[in-house]
């Protein structure tokens, strides 16, 4: 997600639900004097632009993160922006940087589909709208970062953390990528194959990326 050393000590970093909630459980580490807030129960979407928000409210001073897949986005915390572009005047640390995974899937449902049930993804339930969030961001007079490319993500969030008032990070993700947990069984290994035969249009690139992971993970 970035450099997460550039993060203020006393930073707060609020996730949604969805697959954005396995990268934050795999990828982030809490530093001392960092605070982290994770989606009620991990399937209540919506909530990490109003917990973030909440944050800036409880410590106005302090820099808030908010996490969020592109389904949830879409679900609230879209509309959520026009609440932080209406009090952001009001915290003293203005920053307030929402980090939107855009991958134009239910990411999370499609791979428990594929690991849990050994089905292909069904694309008329998991595919949504492909919605410019950085441009609605801009509208709203709040910063804007739209990235396609992983070498750009350093500089904005250089940029994020640097700025004057909120803004919205919006990245361009891969939905073939697996968010593998950091043990998988073996039932779900074999869940993981049946949907790869059974058709899954994506199934070159999910083999492709797992197989990179998996030698990342056992050679230095």
């Amino acid at each position: 997600m970035g450099d997460v050393a550039a993060l203020a000590p006393d930073a707060i970093v609020t996730s949604d639900s969805g697959s954005c909630a396995n990268w934050y459980a795999r990828d982030y580490r809490v530093k001392a004097g960092q605070r982290a807030s994770l989606s009620g129960g991990l399937a209540s979407m919506g909530a990490a632009v109003p917990y973030a928000i909440a944050a800036k409210f409880a410590h106005p001073q302090r820099p808030v993160v908010a996490l969020v897949g592109d389904g949830a986005m879409q679900m609230n915390n879209l509309a959520e922006l026009i609440t932080v572009q209406k009090y952001w005047r009001e915290w003293s640390d203005p920053r307030l940087i929402v980090c939107v995974f855009n991958n134009g899937d239910l990411n999370e449902v499609t791979w428990e589909q594929r690991v849990m049930e050994g089905n292909p993804r069904f694309p008329t339930t998991q595919d949504i709208p492909d919605v410019p969030y950085a441009r609605f961001a801009e509208l709203m007079g709040l910063g804007s970062i739209f990235i396609d490319d992983p070498e750009q993500l350093g500089a904005a969030w250089d940029t994020a953390l640097a700025a004057d008032r909120p803004t919205l990070i919006e990245v361009k993700t891969d939905p073939e990528v697996a968010p593998f947990p950091p043990h998988l069984t073996l039932e779900q290994a074999k869940a993981f194959m049946t949907s790869m035969v059974k058709g899954d249009k994506g199934a070159g690139a999910v083999l492709a990326d797992t197989a990179r992971q998996i030698l990342k993970g056992i050679t230095p």
